[in-house]
């Protein structure tokens, strides 16, 4: 059964949905663990990770290990330990074998000895692939809520 078929019946977008979330909550674990490569691996070879607080879209793993790395560094150097939290997905059939998955984000930072505050609001729209027995992230727009839409 394809991707579409498999969202489009009433048999199989519950697994495909818990899946899709067990996906998320490992891969956001990998980024707050520090794990910046491990979360990289997430991404196809060519993924894209682009946000509207960049300048520029980060394009390639390789070049979405750097910069999580060089920002999970600083965090750890400011002794902040971030959490991401996504919720509200939307799970539907995009092009051929994707999914389209659209996602609310917060991220919690809390700073040693202080107290968490959630440091931003966002909108999360991915395009998933399943390859190798799991899925990668192909496409990730993260739109702040604060800074204006590109």
């Amino acid at each position: 059964m394809s991707i579409a078929q498999t969202v489009s019946t009433n048999s199989g977008p519950t697994g495909l949905y818990q899946l899709i979330h067990q996906f998320y909550a490992r891969q956001m674990r990998l980024l707050d663990d520090g794990r910046a490569e491990y979360w990289a691996d997430t991404f196809t070879a060519d993924g894209v990770f682009a946000a509207n607080a960049f300048p520029q879209p980060v394009v390639g793993r390789a070049g979405i290990a750097t910069a999580a790395r060089a920002a999970v560094d600083d965090y750890a150097r400011r002794g902040i330990q971030r959490r991401h939290w996504l919720g509200m997905l939307s799970v539907e059939p995009g092009n051929g074998e994707e999914l389209l998955v659209s996602s609310y984000a917060l991220v919690v930072e809390t700073p040693r000895d202080g107290t968490p505050e959630i440091r931003s609001s966002s909108t999360c729209d991915d395009v998933l692939v399943h390859r190798d027995g799991g899925w990668l992230v192909k496409d990730r727009r993260i739109h702040r809520d604060d800074l204006p839409r590109p």
